[in-house]
């Protein structure tokens, strides 16, 4: 556990290789709203396999690290990481994030540019409710989470693993990390409801496209298209060249799959990630 504030630790695993690269970089991985560090397990393990350190992260309010009632807005979390790369003695680490986390990533290479050499955002990062929905309680009412605490851990097990028949297991297992295992066979998410509607609430207030000039760093967008045709998206393609537009300096790369692409694809997004540092694009 790495203290990052007042009250709150962050817990954090350290992925490393055998034997470094010969241009070898340092990644930082942050997972998405209502998820956790386990999600990346693929993707650390063939960032090591190919001579790259790793660290996963647990961001406040998930997983295992530290719960508290607040703050959750964007920049907060975002001066969360800043404070783990320094306690860490990371040498301007690569940051990924998906989801949530790819705003996260944003705001971090906002705030401190001086900290990272780059950043990943992982079909995130140029998420905006504010800019689909018409109000706070419009957008609260449509992406409330399920109410899934107390619900048998074998039926939620059995759901994760119909809805992701193509998933490996290092992803089934991260998705089941999501939720705290209790005596009775029940589960109940690592995030509440309330500190969820408070983290949603943080990315209503946070407009990323207002930071993205601020970004002095290489951003790799890595966009998760349809695998179906007509199949439903998250991301649409206006946002994706909306950031790439603005920020100074970025490349994107789409990888067909699913919206934790990181979880079932780990491989083909780790290998596009290093591609990036063999290139020289993270300099």
């Amino acid at each position: 556990m790495v203290p990052v504030a007042d009250g709150v630790e962050l817990a954090s695993d350290l992925w490393s290789p055998a034997t470094p690269a010969l241009r070898s970089a340092t990644f930082v991985l942050a997972h998405g709203l209502a998820s956790n560090a386990r999600l990346w397990d693929g993707v650390a393990g063939r960032l090591t396999e190919r001579g790259h350190a790793a660290v996963t992260v647990d961001l406040r309010g998930h997983g295992r690290s530290s719960k508290p009632d607040g703050p959750y807005d964007v920049p907060t979390v975002a001066d969360d990481l800043a404070a783990l790369i320094g306690r860490l003695g990371l040498e301007r680490p690569i940051v990924a994030g998906q989801s949530w986390g790819g705003n996260v990533a944003i705001e971090l290479g906002a705030r401190h540019p001086d900290l990272v050499g780059g950043l990943v955002c992982v079909d995130g990062g140029w998420f905006e409710p504010s800019s689909a929905f018409p109000s706070w309680e419009a957008c609260r009412e449509a992406l409330a989470p399920p109410r899934l605490a107390g619900r048998p851990l074998a039926d939620i097990e059995a759901r994760v693993r119909a809805n992701h028949p193509d998933w490996p297991e290092s992803g089934i297992a991260g998705m089941l990390a999501n939720f705290e295992r209790r005596p009775d066979g029940t589960a109940a998410p690592w995030l509440t409801f309330e500190r969820h509607i408070a983290v949603l609430r943080g990315m209503w207030e946070h407009r990323p496209s207002e930071r993205y000039a601020a970004v002095a760093v290489p951003v790799l967008l890595l966009p998760a298209r349809p695998a179906r045709p007509g199949g439903r998206a998250l991301t649409r393609d206006a946002e994706v060249e909306a950031a790439r537009a603005g920020l100074p300096t970025a490349r994107v790369h789409s990888i067909t799959g699913d919206h934790d692409i990181h979880a079932q694809h780990p491989a083909e997004v780790a290998d596009v990630m290093i591609d990036a540092v063999s290139d020289g694009f993270f300099a």
